[in-house]
């Protein structure tokens, strides 16, 4: 017996199969995540390293199976450390490319400019070291992975001084005259207030600036107890070298310097650190040993060589890929790339991290910032091997991680 199917039935026939073929393919595509990162330029050396972490994520998750059972393909194009670049690379990541997430680029002058456009398209932004970002644009779908808010260091620093005995009186505020030096110092400046120190010295320098002697004379000259600095990573290189060539003394030097972190600068500078105050995010310290944190660093410092980035990996990297395992879970928990319930769940959950937990507030930042502030101490050589062991940079603040006592004053803790 022969089955009979009318042509209208076997068009109908064929149509189905046609859209279920085309669902299934789209449903294998990858999955594209987008970004501009900073492969060139002043700012290459963290966006470089930032880019290995996004990868290395994106390597990790395919081996088990992918995002949403779809493959993760990363779409990366350099933003020359360039803040007026990035719309356009955005637009076209957006429009053209057709990526289904975005993360932002590194640092705060290059976030800015993303921010119109995902809020005009509603998309969820996981953020990669921006200061107070988020401050301006007030946008519900904004997360930041950095665990730093512009008050951190300046309360983690002014609360450790204010621990001495005898206690400090005056205070020197000194910063690069850009947009970080002047949100660090405001801060700073109000935290001094409110511990009732004096203020005899508070100036910016030029970005520009290469000769730090005068600047640091002019410091001397106030005599001040504490110094609180502000500075880019060339800024401090050359302020760290001035203090130390020209003998400066005060119960506390640093805070907010940006550069240390980095190991090309910690093995520029070496010995010439100890007793120098910084920031830190992550370090070798018994009191920082998070699940998968050495894993991730093995795995990175094996890949670094090759790639030409920071050779350890402690400052940038292992937060970029945390936030990237953020929006893992959030995506994976909601099931879809829908951008609304993805944004809910990273405001609601707390995230299993190679960096910890993490938990987010109501303004995108961490919802407890962990900021480290860290005594350089006992560094002998400029070998980058000085940094790979516990005790050269002392965890002071917080205390629920503190892994030492600071060495005061400055000139002798060196």
């Amino acid at each position: 017996m022969h089955s009979f199917i009318r042509p209208a039935t076997r068009l109908i026939i064929a149509a189905c199969a046609i859209l279920a073929a085309t669902f299934a393919a789209q449903a294998a595509d990858p999955l594209k995540v987008g970004f501009s990162m900073a492969l060139t330029g002043g700012l290459a050396g963290n966006g470089k390293a930032g880019a290995l972490a996004i990868k290395m994520w994106a390597d990790d998750v395919n081996a088990r199976g992918g995002l949403l059972g779809r493959k993760v393909d990363v779409i990366v194009y350099d933003d020359q450390s360039n803040p007026s670049t990035v719309p356009g690379i955005y637009t076209k990541l957006l429009d053209v490319d057709k990526v289904d997430l975005i993360v932002s680029p590194y640092g705060t002058n290059l976030i800015a400019p993303i921010m119109p456009i995902a809020m005009n398209k509603g998309l969820t932004v996981m953020s990669f070291f921006g200061l107070s970002v988020n401050e301006q644009f007030k946008y519900d779908r904004y997360f930041q992975i950095m665990p730093m808010i512009a008050t951190s260091v300046p309360n983690a620093f002014f609360d450790t001084a204010m621990a001495l005995s005898p206690k400090p009186q005056t205070v020197a505020l000194v910063g690069v005259d850009a947009e970080f030096g002047k949100i660090i110092i405001d801060a700073a400046r109000e935290a001094a207030k409110k511990h009732g120190l004096t203020i005899v010295y508070d100036r910016a320098y030029p970005p520009a600036t290469v000769d730090f002697a005068p600047v640091i004379r002019g410091v001397a000259a106030a005599k001040p107890d504490l110094v609180f600095v502000g500075s880019y990573p060339p800024d401090s290189v050359g302020m760290v070298r001035a203090a130390n060539e020209l003998g400066l003394k005060a119960m506390m030097f640093g805070g907010g310097t940006v550069g240390p972190q980095f190991a090309a600068i910690k093995s520029q500078l070496g010995p010439l650190l100890n007793g120098v105050l910084s920031y830190e995010f992550y370090v070798p310290a018994p009191t920082l040993k998070f699940p998968g944190i050495d894993k991730f660093l093995t795995t990175y410092q094996g890949k670094a060589a090759a790639e030409g980035v920071d050779p350890l990996g402690f400052y940038l990297p292992p937060y970029i890929y945390a936030g990237m395992q953020v929006l893992e879970q959030a995506v994976t928990k909601a099931g879809s790339l829908d951008q609304k319930k993805i944004a809910e769940i990273i405001h609601t959950e707390t995230f299993t991290t190679v960096v910890g937990d993490v938990k987010f507030g109501a303004n995108g930042e961490w919802e407890t910032p962990r900021a480290l502030l860290v005594q350089y101490q006992g560094v002998g050589t400029n070998t980058i091997d000085e940094f790979r062991q516990a005790g050269k940079e002392v965890i002071l603040y917080p205390p629920k991680l503190k892994s030492g006592d600071i060495k005061v004053p400055f000139g002798d803790a060196k």
